[in-house]
């Protein structure tokens, strides 16, 4: 979601836009001003089923009052046979999607998927109309609007826990829905970055899910153990809004492939993004503009799969264990220079 928002801007130029998006990802789009309607499909939930599916289908037809929305053209971000359906069933007269997605079948129009492109920018070429037309002339960056009470949240947490406004802040994002993506060095990252002059002003803060909750107490352990600052734990205290009004305020991030990571673009925070089973080749690579990559590159096994495997089919899990702490350290200190 947070990659679309470039198309997003793009279409709200032509016209208003509205967006279907699943309960996890629609709060992403609270205030954004490209967006007209946010248009809730539970699919798992209230939604489940054919009846759920008619019912958000009227709701794509109509708004409240049974005002026609008048859509005209559906961009298939999400390529599912599920989605295209649902824009089918809705009477949406275009279907523009990747001529490579499960749902081309209902498409009244396909777009060739640039592989070797970002995905940012696939999903922006969906409007595009030609094949010139497919290439930004420049660079792009997803923006996301958290609201004031989303800025009050996270000044809250950071107040709670002694920090004062203008401390510089570190964040750190440890976990992953993929386990494989999951660094297991950020309790030793924690306490080099607080013994490296380059880094040790700065306080660091810990976000993720509640799920996120366990790596975060190894990571405080770690600099509890080594006689440093605790960091602050704010896994699972933050909405999404909430998390990047707090990447707002930091210095730098060091996050797996994961939603922290387009979090940042998004802010425009320096980052260091750490990648194993992925690779920048698959199009997820960070967008803020003073951004480092770090990845084992001479694996021959990497990347290993789209999103990142349950466990490392060849059982060593090298890409991950062999990617050195003070390599990282060096990445930061490098962001945060460059962004002085």
């Amino acid at each position: 979601m947070v990659l679309t928002t470039p198309l997003l801007d793009r279409l709200a130029q032509r016209g208003p836009v509205d967006v279907v998006a699943t309960p996890q990802s629609a709060p992403l789009l609270a205030g954004h001003p490209a967006v007209r309607d946010v248009i809730v499909y539970d699919k798992r939930g209230i939604a489940r089923g054919w009846r759920g599916m008619l019912r958000t289908a009227r709701a794509i037809r109509f708004r409240e009052a049974d005002v026609p929305r008048g859509a005209q053209v559906a961009y298939m971000a999400q390529g599912s046979l599920r989605s295209a359906t649902l824009a089918a069933v809705a009477g949406v007269p275009s279907r523009v999607g990747f001529a490579t997605s499960a749902g081309r079948a209902l498409y009244t129009n396909t777009v060739p998927y640039q592989a070797d492109q970002h995905h940012a920018t696939r999903l922006w070429s969906l409007a595009s109309t030609d094949e010139e037309d497919r290439r930004p002339l420049a660079p792009l960056h997803p923006r996301l609007f958290p609201s004031s009470n989303d800025h009050a949240a996270a000044a809250a947490l950071l107040s709670s826990a002694g920090v004062v406004p203008g401390s510089s802040l570190l964040v750190l994002a440890p976990g992953s829905v993929w386990a494989t993506k999951r660094w297991p060095h950020y309790p030793a990252l924690a306490v080099a970055l607080q013994r490296d002059p380059r880094t040790a002003n700065a306080r660091i803060v810990i976000v993720g899910a509640a799920a996120d909750g366990a790596i975060a107490r190894d990571v405080s352990e770690a600099a509890q153990a080594a006689g440093l600052p605790l960091p602050i734990d704010a896994t699972g205290r933050l909405s999404l809004l909430s998390s990047a009004a707090l990447l707002a305020r930091a210095g730098a991030i060091v996050t797996n492939d994961s939603l922290p990571l387009h979090l940042a673009s998004a802010m425009g925070i320096p980052t260091v993004a750490l990648f194993g089973p992925t690779t920048l080749a698959l199009g997820f690579g960070p967008l803020a503009p003073h951004a480092e990559s770090l990845g084992l590159d001479a694996l021959p096994c990497r990347p290993c799969h789209a999103h990142g495997p349950a466990t490392c089919p060849l059982e060593h899990w090298k890409c991950m264990r062999e990617l050195p702490v003070a390599r990282v350290v060096d990445a930061v200190a490098d962001v945060m220079r460059v962004a002085r």
